[in-house]
């Protein structure tokens, strides 16, 4: 069973409200989820530079949308799992 998700966009308003602490938050959870899939960013952190106002992660200074983005698929890849089982 899947789910149909629209991608968040990196200039969605919403974005401009994530905090440092939010963002290494989310970055824990990326990965704790992202590790069974080999997908490993050991130095991934939040920084102080933005962009318009949205914070950036640092693996490639990805906006959090792409860390949100990201976590959705890997949330999405691990309920289908539970289903095939």
């Amino acid at each position: 069973m899947s789910t149909a998700r629209d991608p968040i966009a990196p200039d969605d308003p919403r974005m401009r409200d994530y905090t440092g602490p939010q963002v290494t938050a989310l970055l824990r959870e990326l990965r704790k989820r992202g590790r069974p899939y080999g997908l490993l960013w050991g130095s991934a952190s939040a920084t102080e530079t933005t962009l318009d106002g949205r914070l950036l992660v640092d693996f490639g200074n990805a906006p959090v949308s792409t860390l949100l983005n990201l976590l959705h698929l890997l949330r999405d890849a691990e309920r289908n799992e539970a289903w095939e089982r």
